[in-house]
């Protein structure tokens, strides 16, 4: 399913409407031979050719609607409607009785950018049992007449710009198994009336508009498999009840304006593979209720004031593939069974308050680690060096110089708390967010971010002069994007400037390292390219985020392309005023769940920035540079003056296995950087 579009329907059902596709068909036939085929019927003949006229659109020759008849060709053959090389599409089931009609039960269209409303007549075509309009544009309210459509099953009107609140009248369709309202303009609650669907095993209705609590009557949906429900501003308490759900596979609560804590009743959801919850305010959680769920396989509870330690039993999860904790208040030492989890792959843990070591040994399949901001501390065990492992232990006390940390990303030194490195020795710093340098028209030279970092990576320049850390995996995505760019003139004199954003899943900070202490203007600099100025459903998309400077929230709910008047491709600059007190400036970007997850690809989501620029507002001292016996220096290994001529040859061969072992994570100039050579 794509952002919350019509799922596929089950197997039983498929493998039952077409074995009466089949038999339906033999039967056409075999009247057909007798001299009395079936047609389809006449009223809903009419109401079918005026709705695909007034939304443009018609069946392609020779798939069905053959020789003017609907209910002809594949439509009562044994394509299904799920084949995407029919679009639009019905099916239709014929009777054989002395009338001889067929009835259309089945109409598609999805994906097709049809602009409008839907028609009154829509909902005279009551022998519809599945209806697929998702991804569209389709605009206004949903009619109160929906209910005449009682044999409804599947309906889905996902990612379109529909409008107002919800009809009551939807809980008359009681007959829905999956139901299907994300990403529109809604508003109002959620109908009480909703609570009669009782055989509803999957609703979808995140980013949908919705507000307000969920209804108690919600408690008798006890078939639900799926619900996703994330991004609206649903608010209260997560009910106790959905706990009695237990055929429940599949919950996603995240981005909300729920309150804590996490009901205890969650221990019942044994059935769960997905579990996604965030961004609970107020109230204390624990991890106590996943003690029993044991299948599953992605385990999300991020920012949600969870007070607890990781459950000692967490080596039973052998399912389990990505584990989220991170944002949360989690103590004690990771567990070395979490560690050696053979299916686990994703490990996110930052900031919370772990501390201990690292674990001796880690399953070869677990390589995307965060732990940063913690307070973890020791060397580093051996497998840090293994090939494709991504690491991210930033803001922890790690002892660098004594442990194998070569086998890291370098710099890691200075990013280790406090952030102690070359303090008072800059003050001020720009960086190109995703490519490589350039000049302002003011003359401000924008340092390259061009570096490729994952979901657990950070980087910090040669000159240790800023640094960047970013966490977070772009779910439902095969291909993820980390940096964007797009090499479109932008109505800005520094067009260039927003040809490239670093993008992030979930938590995307920069360090400005070794500053003077004092204010500074921080200038953030923004595009948002992800999303069309059309009326398709490809521009139905929002990017939210909140950002952050020394720990302080200064912006929640950030839209670039609100903040642009709507309009994409509208650069947008942001101004602040910092304090530096410690000689670090920390800017940090944070997905706190709001926002479109799919629109238009999976993983659209999270910060997106193209440039930043700090400058001081106070007269500085200094020469703004990196002393070169520093820069020599960067891993602080201390070096004798006085050798001899063996010692000196041994340094130059070692200098020279240094600089072709960094050329794997810099450019020839961070080279020249590194040996003191000026390379301006």
């Amino acid at each position: 399913m794509v952002g919350g579009s019509s799922p596929s329907s089950s197997p039983v059902l498929g493998f039952a409407f077409y074995a009466a596709c089949i038999f339906g068909q033999l039967l056409h036939l075999a009247q057909a031979q007798n001299g009395t085929s079936a047609v389809t019927d006449p009223a809903e003949v009419r109401t079918l050719n005026s709705i695909f006229q007034g939304w443009g659109i018609e069946a392609t020759s020779g798939q069905w609607n053959i020789s003017g008849e609907p209910c002809s060709g594949a439509a009562i053959g044994n394509v299904t409607i799920d084949n995407t090389a029919y679009n639009p599409f019905i099916k239709c089931v014929c009777t054989y009785d002395n009338n001889a009609t067929c009835h259309i039960t089945e109409l598609k269209v999805y994906a097709l950018n049809v602009v409008g409303v839907i028609p009154e007549e829509l909902w005279t075509l009551n022998f519809l049992t599945n209806l697929n309009l998702g991804q569209n544009y389709l605009t206004g309210n949903l009619s109160a007449s929906i209910s005449n459509l009682t044999r409804m099953q599947y309906l889905s009107f996902g990612i379109n710009a529909l409008s107002g609140e919800l009809p009551k009248e939807l809980g008359n369709l009681t007959e829905l198994k999956s139901l299907s309202f994300s990403s529109n303009n809604f508003s109002g609650s959620l109908p009480s009336e909703l609570g009669n669907l009782v055989n509803l095993e999957q609703i979808y209705f995140d980013s949908s508009g919705v507000s307000g609590e969920i209804p108690s009557t919600f408690a008798d949906l006890r078939n639900l498999q799926t619900m996703w429900a994330s991004d609206t501003e649903l608010t209260g308490r997560i009910p106790d009840f959905i706990g009695n759900w237990s055929k429940l596979s599949d919950l996603r609560l995240q981005g909300n304006s729920f309150q804590g804590p996490i009901p205890s009743t969650f221990s019942n959801l044994t059935s769960l593979s997905q579990l996604r919850i965030g961004d609970l305010s107020n109230g204390s959680s624990s991890l106590a209720f996943i003690k029993n769920m044991k299948s599953l396989s992605f385990l999300e509870l991020r920012n949600n004031n969870i007070s607890d330690s990781i459950p000692s039993n967490i080596g039973e999860y052998q399912k389990l593939t990505q584990l989220d904790l991170s944002f949360n208040n989690i103590t004690g030492q990771i567990p070395d069974s979490l560690f050696n989890l053979s299916s686990l792959s994703y490990l996110f843990l930052g900031n919370n308050k772990l501390n201990g070591t690292l674990p001796a040994q880690k399953s070869a399949n677990l390589l995307n680690i965060d732990l940063s901001y913690n307070n973890l501390v020791g060397s580093f065990p051996s497998w840090i060096s293994e090939e494709n492992l991504q690491l991210n232990v930033v803001s922890n006390n790690f002892t660098i110089e004594s442990s194998n940390s070569s086998a890291l990303p370098s710099g890691l030194n200075c990013l280790q708390r406090g952030f102690p490195c070359n303090r008072g020795t800059y003050y001020n710093f720009s960086i190109k967010c995703g490519g490589p340098q350039i000049t302002s028209s003011s003359g401000i030279v924008y340092e390259r971010d061009n570096e490729t970092l994952g979901p657990a990576t950070y980087y910090v320049t040669n000159t240790d002069r800023w640094a960047v850390s970013n966490v977070g995996y772009f779910s439902g995505s095969n291909d993820p994007q980390y940096t964007r760019t797009l090499l479109s003139q932008f109505p800005s004199i520094d067009s260039e400037l927003f040809q490239t954003a670093r993008l992030s899943a979930s938590s995307l900070r920069y360090y400005g390292l070794g500053l003077q202490n004092g204010n500074y203007t921080v200038r953030l600099q923004f595009v948002e390219t992800d999303f069309p100025d059309t009326s398709t459903w490809q521009s139905l998309g929002r990017r939210v985020f909140d950002i952050y400077m020394q720990g302080n929230r200064l912006l929640k709910d950030f839209d670039i392309r609100k903040e642009a008047g709507g309009v994409s491709l509208q650069p947008v600059q942001k101004e602040f005023q910092v304090q530096v007190s410690e000689n670090y400036l920390e800017i940090h970007l944070f997905w706190a769940g709001k926002g479109t997850c799919c629109i238009p690809r999976q993983g659209t989501y999270g910060p997106s920035i193209s440039a930043i620029s700090a400058t001081p507002d106070f007269t500085p001292t200094g020469d703004n540079k990196l002393p070169s016996s520093k820069k020599n220096n960067r891993t602080g290994l201390i070096v004798g003056v006085v050798v001899g001529a063996g010692v000196l040859s041994f340094l130059s061969v070692f200098v020279v296995f240094y600089i072709v072992r960094r050329r794997k994570q810099l450019p020839t100039s961070d080279d020249a950087e590194l040996l003191g050579i000026d390379v301006k």
